[in-house]
């Protein structure tokens, strides 16, 4: 059963919201069988609802054999607490504890399973409570006879542990990602990352610009959470590489932006984002707004970015026309069908020109040791002879532009 709670003002934000949990919940694995909401002046510091609804929800899941209540917020343990004793004998789970349950399944790559497994430690601790049997054993001795150590106290300090443990291999991971990132910019190819809301088509916009089913993509929410990095061509010439990030969604968990850092940090390593949307979503306004409060709270103020509204095949004619009128910029695409993805990706390089410049460069022949050099500084997009030099055509970051010109001169 799910429930969802807010303002008396937002009712519609309320049920909206609603929709997108139930859609979890199905990721998730479970079955939905009845849903409930209510609006208040105030929220219930104890159990975040009031008596008459928890009695409403009793009867409900009595009725319906529900096992389960999904709360449409975040509970603080208190109310986690009361909300059990409330009600006896049924699964109390918030939108946090829901998300990061995706997310333990979704994840496939070992940094992938150690994000999870930090956010979920670190949501988990301050909510251990229950009356634990008490460690008998002892050490020996006059005055040292008595209870012992608490469970809930061993609990709690094992996680705790556990919690460090694991941010000391993430923050080996997050070194070892940021050793890649050096490398790899020292390799002359221009960095796209695609970001958006989940299931918005990330997935399958990747797979479309790489040419060919290279990344796991369904329609979940949440399919994938490890980037998935592929090589695309550019329409004018020479490559570069597109990597597909882990989706947004409304009121993202704190802990699992905390814990997915490393992984975000590719996007702040980029040349370029791709912000992709779901044109035909009755959310799309809502989805963008968590989409951009999300990359607010990155480094990418400074970053160019190119609006993608995909799933244009779902739309009608009327649609296009108002959602062109209202997004003048966006290009309208389907990574589904190709429609407007040549369009999408020449707005892409445009977009790359700021910081990857388009430049020519005349070596003599004998240079061949200078050659190599223009190879490792910059991607080469063709070469041709005239005389007894070559022109390259060039694709350039401008310091390393700066620094081919030096060399070049002193031919």
């Amino acid at each position: 059963m799910l429930v969802g709670v807010g303002a008396k003002a937002r009712v519609a934000l309320i049920r909206s919201s609603l929709a997108e949990l139930g859609r979890l919940a199905e990721t998730a694995g479970a079955v939905v069988v009845a849903e409930t909401t209510q609006a208040l002046a105030r929220l219930h510091p104890g159990t975040l609802i009031g008596e008459g609804k928890i009695a409403e929800i009793a009867g409900t899941c009595a009725s319906l054999r529900a096992g389960t209540v999904i709360f449409d917020m975040e509970l603080s343990p208190a109310q986690q607490k009361n909300l059990e004793k409330a009600l006896p004998r049924i699964k109390i789970v918030d939108r946090t504890r829901l998300i990061l349950d995706i997310f333990a399944r979704r994840a496939r790559t070992s940094e992938g399973r150690l994000q999870v497994e930090l956010a979920q430690l670190s949501y988990m601790l301050p909510r251990l409570t229950g009356a634990w049997r008490e460690f008998s054993q002892q050490v020996g001795g006059i005055g040292t006879r008595g209870p012992g150590e608490r469970k809930l106290e061993y609990e709690r300090r094992h996680i705790s542990r556990r919690v460090a443990h694991l941010e000391r291999d993430l923050e080996r991971v997050r070194a070892s990602r940021r050793l890649r990132r050096e490398r790899r910019a020292g390799v002359p190819v221009p960095q796209i990352a695609l970001v958006g809301y989940t299931n918005v088509g990330k997935s399958t916009l990747l797979n479309r610009l790489a040419g060919g089913e290279a990344a796991y993509a369904d329609d979940k929410l949440f399919a994938t959470l490890d980037p998935t990095a592929r090589r695309v061509r550019l329409p004018e010439g020479g490559w570069a590489v597109a990597t597909d990030t882990v989706g947004f969604i409304q009121r993202l968990p704190t802990t699992l932006i905390a814990a997915f850092r490393s992984t975000l940090e590719e996007v702040e390593a980029a040349d370029v984002l791709v912000v992709v949307g779901d044109a035909s979503s009755p959310e799309f306004e809502r989805q963008r707004a968590s989409v951009d409060e999300t990359l607010r709270a990155l480094d990418t103020a400074d970053l160019p970015r190119v609006e993608v509204l995909n799933k244009a095949d779902r739309l009608t004619p009327e649609e296009r026309a108002d959602l062109a009128r209202r997004r003048p910029d966006a290009v309208l695409i389907s990574a589904e069908t190709g429609e407007g993805v040549a369009a999408a990706l020449s707005r892409v390089e445009e977009a790359l020109s700021r910081r990857w410049l388009k430049r020519e460069l005349d070596l003599p022949h004998e240079k061949a040791a200078l050659a190599a050099r223009l190879y490792e500084s910059a991607q080469v997009l063709g070469r041709h002879a005239h005389g007894s030099r070559t022109r390259y055509q060039l694709r350039v970051t401008p310091e390393n532009w700066t620094r081919l010109q030096a060399l070049a001169a002193e031919c």
